[in-house]
């Protein structure tokens, strides 16, 4: 690994781990509704926005009532956002006259940004309006992370509280969470890019001069837009020079920015910057861990959560740097010097940015698909086999290192309710964590939470390489064609959406298939933690006695990390298998 590198990683920790008691406490404030300055301004327009939605914020809500209300509200954003793409050709701020959105396409879009993944199987500066991004997308960038936090939250309450029926009230945390959390650091986050020349207007798309002509090749049509095949029945490409380049316009900056504070993902443009938003995508699933141990009352609890992220997300981001820093050795067998000679001072720059180089596309990877976030800089396509399979078992471990915000917590949280069960059955106890016992019904609401994801994906990647329509949209035949479905279903299961560029996946089959496997792999999980949380909530807390297992040591610290590792790898290696791990041994074995 170079220095750059290292570099690169380390200052990014540090960064993390100096941000994440400020915005741990910072959020643990306003979710307890304590009067700090920021709830003080906006206390009017706080009442304001229940005295409109008629809600009364003094009372709370048990695990179910609070489970319909986000259930609903997140199913009529879906509504709302598949309506708005559907009648997008004849509403206004759309310059570039786009048509409306097909209904397949607008489905799976309409689910994806409900459900913080932000999969797009379109390119979104020429396909969604102006108002289809802000009023429509930006706007579920904010709901969806803040129905994550909220969750996350909502969990954190059961522990600390004892013999109560309620855990929150939905309405209220939503509202705080987004107005005093998400708002005002995602406008400070947009301004930063504004400074560095992000484009934030209305303005229709311009076409600039180029300083060079572009030569290109594209297929031929008739007349009626037909393309024309040659005798053989190929189809017949012509080579076209082009002086101009055409630069999308639009409100880039503000959606820019809550698609990574909110590990959202989905952007207007395909394109990412690097360390600003890396910090941006880590900052609110890390604050997360110290709210955690300053809400239930004890910080070393938040930090033994923190260090099981850390422990394991720094080995991933260094296998990643150090594979793709290594480069291809089919490329030195060719025996060509100037290319043996690229792949040792360079490595595999395949599908990445000369302007951000292997290391920071290696790290953004690891960052990106570490939480539920899915922007990306380069094309993990593109990656060595090991350092494509980092992001890919980064998210079948559940995207707990960091995970996103919200979901990565409580992901975190429900495999350490599973290894102190495991721990309480090895010394012969009942399972206790944070002075709650773990019994039947919460260790069958964890397996839930925790299977569901796997299953999914394990069965939605066999059906795609079974059909006909799912086999047709890969571009790369054998390993690393399976890779790219496994890869998709992982993707939309764990509401990251990244995707293994290789597949087309703008298909009625696709877009059907991962907008139903996005769907379930959000709120069968949220479902289940609210339903721990509400048991949580209810039961008495157990005093501290000699046989109590301490968990916010380094012996718990190794548990959670076991047993994060143990659930993902047996689950999910024969799969590994097929893809890139073998695709890894063909690619070394001469």
């Amino acid at each position: 690994m170079t220095l750059a590198s290292g570099t690169l990683i380390v200052m990014l920790l540090l960064a993390v781990v100096l941000l994440t008691k400020p915005v741990g406490l910072y959020l643990a404030d306003v979710m307890q509704g304590r009067p700090i300055w920021a709830l003080r301004i906006g206390a009017r327009t706080e009442a304001c926005i229940y005295r409109l939605a008629g809600v009364d914020p003094v009372i709370e809500m048990g695990w179910k009532k609070y489970a319909i209300a986000l259930l609903v509200f997140n199913s009529l954003g879906a509504v709302f956002v598949y309506v708005l793409q559907r009648l997008q050709a004849w509403l206004p701020l759309n310059p570039q006259h786009f048509a409306n959105v097909a209904p397949d396409s607008a489905f799976n879009t309409a689910v994806s940004f409900i459900t913080n993944t932000n999969w797009q199987g379109y390119s979104g500066e020429s396909t969604m309006s102006f108002l289809t991004q802000m009023a429509g997308l930006a706007v579920q960038n904010f709901l969806s992370a803040a129905t994550g936090i909220v969750v996350a939250i909502a969990l954190i309450r059961a522990f600390a509280r004892h013999s109560t029926a309620t855990i929150g009230n939905f309405w209220v945390d939503m509202t705080r969470c987004t107005l005093y959390v998400l708002l005002p650091i995602s406008t400070l986050l947009a301004i930063a890019f504004v400074s560095q020349g992000v484009v934030q207007n209305f303005s229709a798309y311009k076409d600039v001069a180029t300083v060079e002509a572009l030569t290109y090749q594209q297929p031929k049509t008739d007349g009626q837009g037909a393309p024309v095949n040659d005798a053989a029945g190929n189809p017949v490409q012509e080579t076209l020079t082009t002086h101009t380049q055409t630069l999308p316009m639009g409100p880039m900056a503000s959606q820019e920015s809550i698609k990574e504070l909110g590990t959202n993902g989905g952007g207007f443009l395909n394109a990412n910057s690097n360390f600003l938003q890396m910090l941006a995508i880590l900052l609110i699933p890390a604050g997360l861990t110290h709210t955690f141990g300053r809400l239930v009352g004890d910080t070393r609890q938040g930090w033994a959560v923190f260090a099981a992220m850390m422990v394991l997300f720094v080995p991933l981001a260094i296998m990643a740097v150090y594979n793709e820093q290594g480069g291809n050795p089919r490329v030195a067998a060719l025996g060509v010097d100037q290319a043996a000679s690229d792949l040792q001072s360079g490595g595999n720059m395949e599908g990445k940015e000369a302007r951000f180089g292997i290391g920071a596309s290696a790290v953004f990877a690891t960052v990106t698909t570490g939480t539920s976030c899915g922007a990306v800089n380069s094309m993990h396509d593109s990656f060595t086999p090991l350092g494509g399979f980092v992001p890919l078992f980064q998210m079948q471990l559940g995207e707990v290192v960091f995970g996103g915000v919200g979901t990565g917590l409580y992901s975190m949280l429900i495999f350490a309710i599973i290894g102190v069960f495991i721990a309480g059955l090895m010394i012969g106890r009942t399972p206790e964590y944070l002075g709650k016992k773990i019994e039947a019904f919460e260790m069958k609401m964890s397996s839930i939470a925790i299977l569901v994801m796997p299953f999914i994906v394990l069965v939605g990647t066999a059906a795609a390489v079974s059909l006909s329509d799912g086999k047709a949209a890969v571009a790369n035949p054998g390993a690393h064609g399976f890779a790219e479905i496994l890869y998709a279903f992982t993707s939309a299961a764990n509401n990251n959406g990244s995707a293994f560029a290789g597949i087309s996946a703008n298909s009625v089959f696709y877009n059907t298939a991962l907008g139903l496997v996005m769907w379930i792999g959000r709120y069968w999980p949220i479902v289940a933690v609210l339903a721990i949380a509400g048991s949580l909530a209810a039961k008495k807390r157990v005093p501290v006695t000699a046989g109590t297992m301490p968990t916010h040591g380094p012996t718990f610290v190794i548990l959670l990390i076991g047993t994060v590792l143990l659930v993902g790898a047996l689950t999910f290696v024969p799969a590994l298998a097929l893809g890139p791990i073998v695709e890894h041994l063909t690619l070394w074995a001469h």
